[in-house]
Parts: C-alpha cells; sequence; structure tokens
C-alpha cells in the first residue's frame, strides 16, 4: 500500500507512475497478483484523473494508438497464459529497465500514424503482460504540456487497460483474490491524487522526474536479479 501511493501520487504529478513503482514490488512479494490486481488500479486511477482534468486530451493520437492496443492485448494474454510467473517477474524488470532507459533520453520521436500505432501495438503487448502499459504512449508525449499529457495518458489507461482485463478474463487470468485487493486498494489511490495536486505545480520539474527514474531503475533491478536466482 506504500509503493501505490507513491505510485498514485507520481502518476497524479505527471501521467504515469502506478505500474512503473508498484509493479516491481508486487511481483517480488506477491507473484500471483500479477498482472491482474495493477491492471484493475490502472483502471481506477485515470476515472480519478479525469474527474478534476477533461480537457486538453489528444483525441487524434488515441485514434491512431488505441485500435493498435487489440492486438498487442491479444499477444500479451497469450504470454500470461504461457508464462510462469518467475518469467513474468523478469519481463516486468525488464520492462521497467527499459522504460526508465528511454525516459532518461530527450529523443524527438514523431507523432505520426506510424509511431502511434506501433507504440499502441507494444503498449498493449507489455501492458497485458506486466501492467506497464505508459512508457511506448509516454515516449511519445514527452516533449508536450503536462496538462495534455495527464489527461491523454488518462483516457489511454482507461480503453487499454480495459481491453487487457476484458482479455485476462476470457482466459480465466483475472482472480477474485486481485479483485479483492484491488477494491481495498481504491482509498490510497483517491489519497494518492489528493496529495498530487496539492504538490502537482511544485513538484513537476527535472529534480523529481529524476528521483521518480532512480526509485524505478532500482525496484526493477532487485525484481530482476531475484527472477534469475534459482
Amino acid at each position: 500500500m506504500a509503493v501505490l501511493l507513491a505510485g498514485a501520487f507520481v502518476q497524479g504529478v505527471v501521467g504515469l507512475g502506478i505500474g512503473l513503482l508498484t509493479a516491481p514490488v508486487v511481483s517480488l512479494l506477491e507473484p500471483q497478483l500479477m498482472p491482474g490486481y495493477l491492471l484493475l488500479l490502472v483502471v481506477l486511477m485515470p476515472v480519478v484523473t479525469l474527474r478534476h482534468e477533461r480537457g486538453g486530451v489528444h483525441w487524434r493520437g488515441l485514434a491512431w494508438s488505441l485500435p493498435m492496443r487489440v492486438p498487442g492485448t491479444a499477444v500479451g494474454v497469450w504470454l500470461v497464459a504461457v508464462l510462469a510467473d518467475r518469467w513474468i517477474g523478469l519481463a516486468v524488470g525488464v520492462m521497467v529497465l527499459v522504460a526508465v532507459v528511454a525516459s532518461s533520453q530527450t529523443v524527438a520521436v514523431p507523432i505520426n500514424r506510424g509511431t502511434l500505432g506501433v507504440a499502441g501495438f507494444v503498449s498493449g503487448v507489455t501492458g497485458t503482460a506486466t501492467s506497464i502499459g505508459g512508457p511506448p504512449i509516454a515516449l511519445l508525449y514527452q516533449s508536450w504540456p503536462a496538462q495534455r499529457v495527464r489527461p491523454t495518458m488518462a483516457v489511454y489507461f482507461l480503453v487499454g487497460a480495459t481491453l487487457s482485463l476484458v482479455g485476462l478474463s476470457v482466459t480465466g487470468e483475472i482472480t477474485r483474490a486481485q479483485v479483492l485487493l484491488a477494491a481495498v486498494s481504491v482509498p490510497v489511490l483517491l489519497l494518492g491524487d489528493l496529495l498530487a495536486r496539492r504538490w502537482r505545480d511544485r513538484l513537476a520539474g527535472p529534480a523529481f522526474r529524476s528521483a521518480v527514474l532512480v526509485v524505478c531503475l532500482v525496484s526493477a533491478l532487485a525484481l530482476v536479479l531475484r527472477s534469475l536466482l534459482p
């Protein structure tokens, strides 16, 4: 719950963070909860965000990225069905490491139909298999104002994570324990969002972003090492 609070806070400030911060810890402590538990929270958090920020959504970009999330989701569902918890944990750790490296580089990636489609597909795979689907899309929008990134990412998470949950539910990968724990976690999400709205203007800068990346890097390395050990 502590790391979930931190993830909700970070997502409230920069537009994503629940998966990056929380997935490695959950995979270390209770791998059987992945990825369903976090996907349920990834669906709930955008609802909270969109209560306060509805304007600025880049609908044209979503129109090209979200359709490609569907085939990506199918691949992600297949991976969850065939991979053991250990390999899912390794995938989570590697995905976080890739996201940290990509986020630490200021690369101007053009936003067009091709890049949005590729990002949507990759996000569908990683979001369904590891609950971390935000970085491919966030990489495209990294130079945009936060007031546009947050609501755009919120809509993407809401629709994309819903698709992933439907796919996992069909194959029986969503458990009762995951649903119950997600329900208990809702107050933590609300508190994290409340704190984020109060501190957003003070923290939405390079130093805060760097600190978040360092935390993600450490947790991901720990998860990868544990997954690789016999």
